[in-house]
């Protein structure tokens, strides 16, 4: 039995850092990374382009009754992307949205508080942004996570995975300006098979590795 592409999450991000690197200098970009998992990626993809680190926390608006279906979403930096026709179509009250909104809300500022422990945001307008993650199944965090992203005015969105089913890696080209994956297997069944040691990410690591991008010598 063939072993793994990605040994373990810190050797998928020097896979993909190596991959970036190929295309030139990453000038001007700031590199963030969805938590959990994507942190440990994102941390040697921003060691390696000298670019800093920050978590970008990304909460789905679920539809009332079918949560797993995004009516919207709420992201780092205050920002709200919402599917208006859905919202129509479903007939949901401007009261649901707003408990949705507000319960969504308060569990992102505290992941942000815990993650980042009171250190601002990196600012990202006019910077190119590299979104990274530990790979991608459906994408459905990631696209929300693009559109609110938008908003924060970046010159430039890339996304940087290790691994993505072939359907989702083009819905997310189409969204970002460039997509970098690795590996698009049409047998996808989920991320974890492709790595060694799919081991979940703890808030430990995630608060750790955002300190140490901080230190003097990261980049």
């Amino acid at each position: 039995m063939p072993s793994p592409p990605f040994q373990h999450r810190r050797d998928a991000g020097e896979q993909l850092a190596a991959r970036l690197r190929e295309r030139g200098l990453w000038p001007n970009s700031t590199v963030l990374a969805l938590p959990r998992g994507g942190v440990p990626v994102g941390a040697e993809v921003a060691r390696a382009l000298g670019a800093p680190l920050d978590v970008f926390v990304v909460r789905k608006l679920g539809l009332p009754g079918y949560e797993e279906v995004a009516m919207g979403a709420v992201a780092s930096g205050g920002v709200r992307v919402l599917n208006e026709d859905l919202l129509r179509r479903a007939g949901v009250s401007p009261n649901a949205l707003a408990a949705a909104e507000a319960r969504e809300r308060a569990e992102l500022a505290r992941r942000e508080q815990l993650y980042r422990g009171g250190r601002p945001p990196v600012p990202l307008a006019g910077r190119t942004a590299v979104v990274v993650d530990d790979g991608v199944a459906t994408g459905a965090t990631m696209r929300a996570g693009l559109e609110a992203l938008r908003a924060l005015g970046p010159a430039r969105i890339v996304v940087a995975v290790p691994v993505a089913p072939p359907g989702t890696a083009r819905a997310l080209a189409a969204l970002a300006d460039e997509l970098v994956c690795l590996l698009t297997p049409p047998d996808f069944m989920a991320v974890g098979q492709f790595y060694g040691d799919f081991t979940q990410t703890t808030d430990e690591e995630v608060r750790a590795l955002l300190a140490g991008a901080d230190a003097p010598g990261f980049a």
